[in-house]
């Protein structure tokens, strides 16, 4: 998984390099990260119980207040596991 991950990124990278990248692409490489983590959360978050969703309401705020998706993610998690041994 590792090799694949790498060969992933290089090739992107490679990719990059040889093709001009405009306005709209360097834009929707930006947002990518929280597009995939929206992806990856939405349907935790929509299966999930209140745990999940009070979860997600602390990393929104924390999101929205530092502007860190890192940060919010941390804490998110640390919500959730909080908050499933309280509920």
């Amino acid at each position: 998984m590792a090799a694949a991950t790498y060969l992933t990124k290089a090739g992107g990278l490679w990719l990059l390099t040889r093709f001009g990248v405009n306005d709209r692409v360097e834009a929707a490489l930006e947002v990518l990260p929280g597009a995939i983590v929206v992806a990856v959360l939405g349907p935790e978050l929509a299966t999930g119980g209140p745990p999940e969703w009070l979860a997600g309401s602390v990393v929104a705020v924390v999101a929205w207040r530092t502007g860190n998706i890192f940060l919010a993610l941390v804490t998110g998690v640390g919500a959730v596991v909080v908050l499933r041994a309280m509920l």
